[in-house]
């Protein structure tokens, strides 16, 4: 497993109370970053602290669909430490259903979440990085962004927003010390397949030439790299964790 330097660097990640974004912060960590993690669930944070024990980690209890929630924080941490790396990786799938079917209200808390959320972090956080020209941001999207998945069109939509931003926003800064991509995976062994029916997840599934998920720490070996400062030169840019799904 290869070693990156992150001394010196702050990292917020979202979603980090479990899953891929608890996972990013342990690397993190052990690279030698201090960790912000943010989380809807409180109690996650809690148990996801004790679990990693580490005084270079600390956490609040984010909705990333409320920007006033989120620049409040950003103020309070900026006024102590500069902000190097943003992972936004807070999302959720929601129910699998035809659009003509979805629940209106909770299609549009996933986009909310999914798109929103990440408009938000990066609105909140991006001044700071301008300010120390430096900055890494890792958007995290799916290939149902690429690819659109049957009966989760709000996920399809919400990621493929995500990665409209992240096209645009990298474009934004691409004269400064700041690069902006995002990362389309297919399904991985998390708590998000939870969320959908067990023929939904077969589905995606049957789509992977490798006939296998997405294993979380093949995920976190490719964050680091696009949030270290090894990443000079790809902005704006999508990259793929798909194992071999998608096409383009």
């Amino acid at each position: 497993m290869n070693k990156y330097d992150f001394d010196n660097r702050t990292a917020v990640i979202t979603g980090g109370g479990q899953g891929f974004g608890l996972d990013i912060a342990k690397r993190f960590l052990d690279s030698g970053a201090k960790v912000i993690i943010w989380d809807i669930d409180g109690e996650l944070l809690k148990s996801a602290a004790a679990e990693v024990n580490n005084p270079n980690l600390s956490y609040n209890v984010i909705d990333v669909s409320n920007y006033s929630q989120i620049e409040k924080t950003v103020s309070e941490i900026t006024s102590k430490n500069k902000i190097d790396i943003l992972i936004n990786n807070a999302g959720i799938t929601g129910p699998t259903a035809p659009l003509w079917e979805y629940d209106i209200e909770m299609w549009n808390k996933i986009v909310q979440i999914n798109l929103v959320g990440t408009f938000n972090c990066c609105r909140a956080i991006v001044p700071n990085m301008i300010e120390n020209n430096y900055g890494r941001i890792v958007n995290v999207a799916s290939v149902a962004g690429k690819d659109g998945n049957a009966n989760a069109s709000a996920y399809s939509s919400g990621k493929a927003g995500a990665i409209g931003l992240t096209k645009s926003l990298g474009k934004e800064l691409a004269d400064k010390n700041i690069a902006v991509n995002a990362v389309t995976p297919a399904g991985a062994k998390t708590r998000i397949l939870d969320q959908m029916s067990k023929e939904h997840v077969q589905r995606m599934l049957s789509k992977v030439p490798r006939g296998r998920f997405l294993e979380i720490h093949e995920f976190t070996s490719l964050i680091c790299w696009l949030s270290s400062e090894e990443n000079t030169f790809s902005t704006a840019a999508v990259f793929d964790i798909s194992g071999g799904r998608s096409t383009y």
